[in-house]
């Protein structure tokens, strides 16, 4: 081979195996925020077949060159649970097998995280089961958000990084002005709803409550805490069939609340959550896109704020090595100005839409200064 013909061989082999690219890849779990993000970050989704054979067996096919690329695959592991779990598993394999170079699972919600103890005899911890299933498939490191039980984070062998949704919906209050505030909140979500208050200058109340064994529900003990006469801001990490909550606004009104709200990082809402959210005393519901929220489970009493900016700031920090801590410490800000965003049409950024993002990028595409626009 020629001096030059090897020369240019090598330079072909070094533009292979140092290409700065990344890719959002995703399931069928929720691919709207996983288009979001995309836009987010000024680029678009790569390409893959998933879907279900007749026989309920899963195929998987990456229809893109993902050779060391850093790959983000977005599949929160909601309804259908399981399904969306075993999609999950095989796409990481499916990308490990296609040579990736770094493959991330972005996890907005992570199902069985209330399977983190041996809270009854013989029963399992199935929230470190899914834990170590992911890691065997081949991912390189977890993004996630709101655990049940920050706990989870050590079930893993890989770095996970953990993000919250307490300052985005936070600013969503502070935004509406209300006056003679109290934050709600039961002991498992006690540490973050003590962020949530301080971030609204609001005192805390903490509900006692037990739960009644294995049942969606709970018997409520008592409120600690002085709420009588104002307006109450109920937190938790997720709402499933709002039967805690409910019992929780019962007892709230019992002691004199005049007013109530509820939010929460995951939406679940199974059956029959719709309608005792809607008959119940709540003025309104703010979650998040963590989870789809399907036309039928609908209501005028939900708001929803997406965080595709979150998660899509994150992902730029862990593609630059860049800290994702910051973004709830020092660069609190911006997770506190993030209101409305929905498809980049409405961004309540802030200072972020000119300079104030670190690295120099633009509101839409943060990534502009790490990847030169030909390598997306």
């Amino acid at each position: 081979m020629t001096e030059t013909g090897s020369r240019l061989f090598g330079q072909r082999e070094t533009a292979a195996l140092y290409a700065d690219q990344f890719e959002i890849y995703h399931g069928n779990a929720n691919p709207d925020l996983a288009r979001k993000i995309a836009r987010y970050l000024g680029t678009d989704c790569g390409k893959a077949e998933v879907f279900q054979f007749a026989n309920e067996n899963i195929f998987v096919k990456i229809l893109d060159n993902v050779r060391e690329k850093d790959i983000f695959l977005v599949q929160p592991t909601s309804h259908p649970v399981n399904q969306s779990i075993m999609e999950l598993l095989i796409m990481i394999d499916a990308f490990k097998r296609a040579s990736a170079g770094r493959i991330t699972a972005v996890i907005p919600f992570y199902a069985y995280g209330r399977s983190d103890k041996k809270d009854q005899p013989r029963v399992p911890i199935t929230a470190r089961l899914i834990a170590d299933m992911i890691t065997v498939a081949g991912a390189d490191r977890v993004l996630t958000m709101d655990l049940h039980q920050g706990q989870i984070q050590g079930f893993f062998n890989i770095p996970v990084d953990e993000l919250t949704a307490v300052h985005l919906l936070s600013n969503y209050f502070i935004q509406k002005h209300l006056e003679d505030v109290v934050v709600v909140t039961d002991l498992g979500f006690a540490k973050r709803a003590r962020t949530f208050a301080e971030l609204l200058d609001a005192p805390l109340a903490i509900i006692e409550k037990r739960r009644i064994g294995n049942l969606d529900r709970a018997e409520l003990m008592n409120v600690i805490g002085d709420v009588r006469g104002k307006r109450a801001i109920i937190v938790d990490d997720e709402i499933d069939t709002a039967g805690t909550l409910v019992e929780i606004v019962r007892a709230l009104e019992r002691e004199g609340v005049t007013e109530m709200y509820a939010c929460a990082t995951h939406g679940v809402l199974s059956d029959p959550a719709v309608d005792r959210l809607r008959d119940s005393a709540l003025r309104e519901i703010v979650i998040t896109d963590s989870i789809p929220l399907p036309a039928a489970k609908r209501s005028p009493k939900l708001t929803t704020l997406s965080v595709a900016p979150l998660i899509g700031e994150a992902i730029r920090r862990i593609h630059r090595g860049e800290s994702v801590g910051a973004l709830f410490s020092s660069e609190v800000s911006f997770t506190q100005e993030m209101i409305l965003w929905e498809d980049g049409a409405e961004i309540g950024l802030g200072t972020i839409g000119g300079s104030g993002l670190a690295g120099g990028g633009s509101a839409g595409d943060p990534l502009a200064s790490a990847v030169p626009s030909g390598e997306r």
